[in-house]
């Protein structure tokens, strides 16, 4: 369906704009809508001259969006969607004929642990979906409202008031050492665990302390942390060439395993890590976003029952 202005603005322009801004490529967006390139580089165009602003810019070998881009992403992908639920009401949705490229938010270990089975069903459900996993930022950005990501997963932080959270599951933390480190000869206590090795932490923002710090002074003990990685993949590798203790939570021991690492329970009480979902409203009646939602939920039911 075509829509015109007296403008002469074609509404046409915004599934173009919605695209352009998710492949931040005129090629991809060209194979996405089934475009030759000199075309969607001429609809780039138009609607650059719509906006009155470049919209999608070069930075080296790739475009970047502007300010002005990401400014109005986040509405310009939920008016798309309405859009097309409204002609989607009271029909079924076939997914093997959507195609869509979901972002999904969350740390390393999420996409370690989520993202082979997520990966094998969208290839037999739904084809033509694509998903990205994105890496946590070392700042609070509100990726969700923002449209930069379509999905949360993890331990959910955000209190955005329009953001969905819905609770997954429980994860426990668990220390991490090579094999044959001398912390596993004996008795794990508080104290040989505070104090026998150094420490490494794994945080986003670089931080040097954590909740197991907090239940160590409760204690009256303090272990030493000598630096911190932003990712669990580069902690595990830094430990398995040293003698750093490290803490991983329980659903990445199958990968520290895979390294011939070793892990054992915390000797010191910590919250449970509450995993969820977030997404925002926009999302809630797209058939497509409620097909992940369930594969997500699945996966984790599926790798809880592993665990367990």
């Amino acid at each position: 369906m075509r829509v015109t202005q007296s403008t002469d603005l074609d509404l046409n322009l915004l599934v173009a704009l919605d695209v352009l801004l998710e492949e931040q490529s005129v090629q991809g967006a060209a194979r996405r809508l089934h475009l030759s390139e000199p075309a969607m580089s001429r609809t780039l165009g138009r609607i650059r001259k719509a906006l009155g602003d470049p919209v999608l810019v070069r930075a080296g070998r790739r475009m970047v969006p502007t300010p002005r881009a990401l400014a109005v992403r986040a509405e310009v992908s939920a008016v798309v969607e309405r859009a097309r639920a409204l002609f989607r009401s009271g029909r079924d949705t076939d997914l093997r004929t959507v195609e869509r490229t979901f972002a999904i938010l969350g740390h390393d270990m999420i996409a370690a642990s989520l993202g082979p089975a997520l990966f094998a069903r969208a290839a037999r459900e739904a084809p033509g979906i694509r998903i990205r996993f994105l890496a946590e930022s070392h700042v609070d950005v509100p990726y969700l409202r923002e449209g930069t990501a379509d999905l949360e997963v993890g331990v959910i932080d955000t209190v955005a008031p329009e953001v969905h959270v819905e609770a997954l599951a429980e994860d426990r933390m668990v220390g991490v050492v090579r094999a044959g480190h001398p912390l596993l000869e004996g008795e794990m206590t508080p104290e040989r665990f505070a104090g026998q090795a150094a420490h490494i932490t794994v945080s986003r923002r670089g931080r040097l302390y954590g909740p197991v710090d907090g239940a160590l002074a409760e204690l009256g003990l303090e272990r030493r942390v000598v630096g911190s990685v932003a990712t669990f993949p580069a902690s595990l590798f830094a430990i398995r060439d040293t003698d750093l203790v490290g803490m991983i939570g329980s659903r990445a021991e199958p990968m520290a395993a895979a390294l011939g690492l070793r892990t054992f329970p915390v000797p010191v009480p910590l919250p449970p890590l509450r995993l969820g979902l977030a997404w925002h409203p926009r999302h809630d009646a797209d058939p497509a976003h409620a097909w992940l939602r369930m594969c997500v939920r699945d996966l984790e039911e599926l790798s809880a029952g592993r665990r367990g």
